[in-house]
């Protein structure tokens, strides 16, 4: 389980560094992916401040991802 989080923390930062150096939406994939892993890592570990804090991160990825492509 430690794995899954320092994965997530990977793509996260990569997501992060993609943002800062503009480069969309390559940095929504990113980011959002590790999103997605710190989340599982929350609920396996049965964190709710991580759930809360990364679950809610979901939507806004979604909705970045579905605004690029419609």
């Amino acid at each position: 389980m430690n794995n899954l989080k320092w994965l997530g923390t990977f793509f996260v930062l990569i997501g992060i560094l993609l943002t800062n150096i503009n480069i969309y939406p390559l940095n929504i994939f990113f980011h959002g992916f590790g999103v997605v892993l710190w989340t599982a890592f929350g609920f396996l570990g049965k964190d709710k401040a991580i759930m809360t804090n990364f679950g809610f991160q979901i939507p806004i990825f979604a909705f970045g991802i579905t605004n690029y492509f419609f």
